[in-house]
C-alpha cells in the first residue's frame, strides 16, 4: 500500500491547498478551512492535455470546497502535468496533431489514446482513494463523489464502474466507443454533459453513452456550441448536484 505525503502547503480565501504524492503520482488536495469536521470527498480528472492544477480544476474545487465545505482531489494523469511522457505518448500526441493539421477526424486517436490512459490512471485513483480515506477529516466511510469532462470520462468510467465507494458522478463530452460496457455498470446518480454542435463527437454518440448509464437517476444537459464551449454555469450545476447526493447543505462563498 502506497503512503500519501503532503509535500507543500498553502491557504487563501478560506481554502487550503495541499501538494501530496501517493507513489509517484503527484496530486493536490483543495479543502475547506481547518475546524469544519468531517466532509465528503470528490475526485476529479483534468482533461487531456492539462494538468491537475488547471485553471478549470482550481475554479470547480473552490466551488466545491468553499460553497460545500468539500474535500477535492485531483492527480495528474499518466504522461500529464508533472508526470513524465513515454514514448507512447509521443507517439500518440504526434498522430493527434498530424490528424489536427490533415483535417482528419480526432476521435479514433483520442479514443484509443485515452483508453491507454485509463489502463493506466484507474488503479492509481484506487490507491490514491485508499490513502486519501485514511485521513481523518474524509474517513474511509464518507461519501465520494467524482467529476470528469473529456479525458476526466475516459478515465472516470471505468473507475466508477469498478469502485464501490463513489456515491455520485458527473461526466460528459466523449466517444462511447469503448466506455459502453463500463456505463453499463454504473448505477450512482449520473450527471452527464454534451454540446449540441460538437464538431468531435456527434450528438448522436453523446447521446449513446448518456443512455448506456444504468442510472435510475441521470440527468442529461445539451448546450448548444461547439467542443470547448461548454458553459461554465455547468461547473455551478455540478457543484449543486454533489451538493445534493453528498448531502451537505450548499452555502454561498463567503
Amino acid at each position: 500500500m502506497h503512503t500519501l505525503r503532503f509535500t507543500a502547503e498553502s491557504s487563501s480565501d478560506g481554502m487550503i491547498e495541499r501538494d501530496f504524492t501517493v507513489g509517484d503520482v503527484p496530486g493536490v488536495l483543495w479543502s475547506p478551512a481547518p475546524g469544519t469536521g468531517r466532509a465528503p470527498l470528490v475526485l476529479m480528472g483534468h482533461g487531456g492535455g492539462n494538468h491537475k492544477k488547471h485553471p478549470a480544476m482550481a475554479g470547480r474545487a473552490r466551488l466545491l470546497a468553499t460553497g460545500c465545505g468539500f474535500h477535492v482531489a485531483v492527480i495528474d494523469a499518466p504522461g500529464h502535468g508533472d508526470r513524465p511522457r513515454t514514448a507512447h505518448d509521443e507517439q500518440e500526441i504526434a498522430e493527434l496533431f498530424r490528424a489536427r493539421a490533415a483535417g482528419e477526424p480526432e476521435g479514433p486517436i483520442v479514443v484509443r489514446y485515452n483508453a491507454h490512459l485509463a489502463e493506466l490512471a484507474v488503479p492509481e485513483w484506487q490507491a490514491v482513494l485508499d490513502a486519501l480515506q485514511e485521513l481523518p477529516e474524509i474517513g474511509a466511510d464518507g461519501p465520494v463523489g467524482y467529476f470528469g469532462i473529456n479525458m476526466g470520462t475516459a478515465v472516470g468510467v471505468p473507475f466508477v464502474a469498478i469502485d464501490p465507494r463513489i456515491t455520485a458522478a458527473v461526466f460528459g463530452q466523449h466517444w462511447p466507443d469503448v466506455l459502453i460496457e463500463k456505463a453499463k455498470q454504473i448505477t450512482v446518480p449520473i450527471e452527464f454533459d454534451m454540446q449540441w454542435d460538437d464538431e468531435h463527437i456527434p450528438r448522436e454518440a453523446a447521446l449513446a453513452l448518456f443512455d448506456a448509464f444504468a442510472s435510475k437517476e441521470k440527468t442529461l444537459h445539451a448546450n448548444a456550441g461547439r467542443h470547448k464551449e461548454l458553459p461554465r454555469f455547468e461547473a455551478d450545476s455540478a457543484v449543486r448536484f454533489f451538493a445534493r447526493h453528498l448531502r451537505r447543505p450548499l452555502t454561498p462563498p463567503a
